[in-house]
């Protein structure tokens, strides 16, 4: 999940495209004020996502789409065709946790 304004991640949650990880996502964010939801049309965000929130167009994806592009370019586990694997879930979990932390600027070890 991200902040289009504010220019900051949110949270994650790691698992399918489907409706299951969705809710674990939207479970995480319960206690923030939402009051825009942008996805594309897959059909699993319709199932929990509130229609009142939720705009569907691949036109305002474009936020979301470019944080991604910054986990592929920094995590190699994530680019296509890689040598470069996660072996494990919980690898996975804290390397994209630590990104998110540093891009924050939430790390105060790298100062």
């Amino acid at each position: 999940a991200i902040d289009r304004v504010g220019k900051r991640f949110i949270n994650c949650s790691f698992g399918s495209r489907g409706t299951e990880t969705g809710i674990q996502l939207w479970d995480k964010l319960k206690d923030i004020e939402i009051k825009e939801v942008m996805t594309d049309h897959w059909k699993a965000y319709a199932e929990f996502l509130p229609a009142a929130i939720h705009t569907r167009s691949k036109a305002e994806t474009y936020t979301v789409e470019g944080y991604n592009s910054i986990f592929r370019h920094f995590l190699a586990r994530l680019r296509r065709k890689s040598k470069c694997y996660t072996k494990s879930i919980e690898m996975l979990r804290y390397s994209v946790l630590l990104l998110m932390k540093f891009r924050n600027k939430e790390l105060t070890i790298f100062e």
